[in-house]
């Protein structure tokens, strides 16, 4: 078993689990049935904040930052971690097996369901079941840029390789990493601007100053490879659920409701008038329809 270590911020306890022998931050609450929830790029544990406590009343609750996110390490790319859905797949898996104890239900939003599903297929003693929130369609993925338009299939290739130039990558995040720009970005993502709050933005922000904070942000913008949902979907071992938030302006439900043709997805719910985040976004409308799945394991 790797080592823990207990620290607490504010009200909340947070947790330390050594993976690789990098700090890895979760957090855990309730007790019966391990579920895993896993965040999206960005973000952090602290996004499923409206959603565990609920979830906790009948269930064991965990939410960890993967690592390069949230409080967790973010060790140097290509040298000290390869920062891949495999890699995150395997951490979600020791996870499971180190800390919660064996296998669980994975929750994810956005990469966190691509993550999650890839922790899944190589390891599938670990999960199961899997829920997909606003599962990411990564259409800037090698595979997809050519359905795109084409100032988008033939400028982010270049754009990518601007930003492998030091200097320019820095002064990139740097003008991302400050809290109007953030409030705009998820003013974006989010339908109801009320759910865009400061409590929301301090969460994103909190990481950014964090050391290796912008080379791992860097790193996954010139991520184009690696799986897509439909690859993992073909040969998930475990039964999946997807809900989507139907005003998602970065994933369209029109393509979302594609993946519900796998012969894994038992059902597929839209929230409408949400956008890319449902569970902090609406947590009224998931918490139920997590909580009744979750419930059939």
């Amino acid at each position: 078993m790797t080592p823990l270590t207990e620290s607490t911020k504010t009200s909340t306890t947070t947790k330390t689990w050594l993976w690789k022998g990098f700090p890895i931050c979760y957090q855990e609450q309730g007790s019966g049935a391990a579920v895993v929830f896993v965040h999206g790029f960005g973000a952090s544990l602290g996004h499923w904040r409206k959603n565990i406590p609920v979830l906790a009343s009948t269930c064991r609750c965990y939410a960890l930052d993967l690592i390069g996110f949230g409080g967790s390490a973010k060790p140097t790319p290509g040298i000290e971690i390869e920062y891949t859905f495999e890699t995150w797949g395997q951490q979600i898996a020791d996870f499971c097996r180190e800390v919660a104890g064996g296998s669980a239900i994975l929750v994810g939003n956005s990469i966190g369901c691509i993550a999650a599903m890839q922790a899944a297929v190589d390891n599938p003693d670990i999960a199961l079941g899997v829920a997909l929130l606003n599962c990411s369609l990564r259409l800037l993925h090698d595979r997809k840029r050519a359905t795109l338009p084409w100032y988008r299939r033939h400028g982010t290739p270049i754009i990518q390789q601007i930003l492998t130039v030091k200097w320019i990558g820095q002064l990139f995040f740097n003008q991302l990493a400050k809290p109007k720009v953030v409030r705009k970005i998820l003013m974006q993502a989010y339908k109801n601007p009320e759910a865009v709050t400061d409590e929301l933005i301090d969460l994103i922000m909190a990481p950014a100053s964090d050391v290796g904070a912008v080379e791992v942000f860097l790193a996954f913008t010139r991520y184009s490879s690696g799986p897509l949902p439909e690859d993992l979907l073909a040969v998930l071992p475990c039964p999946a659920i997807i809900l989507w938030g139907t005003e998602d302006p970065w994933e369209p439900v029109v393509l979302g409701r594609k993946l519900a043709n796998f012969p894994q997805v038992q059902k597929f719910i839209p929230i409408e008038g949400v956008g890319h985040c449902p569970q902090d976004e609406a947590p009224e409308l998931v918490n139920p329809i997590l909580q009744e799945w979750i419930s059939l394991f």
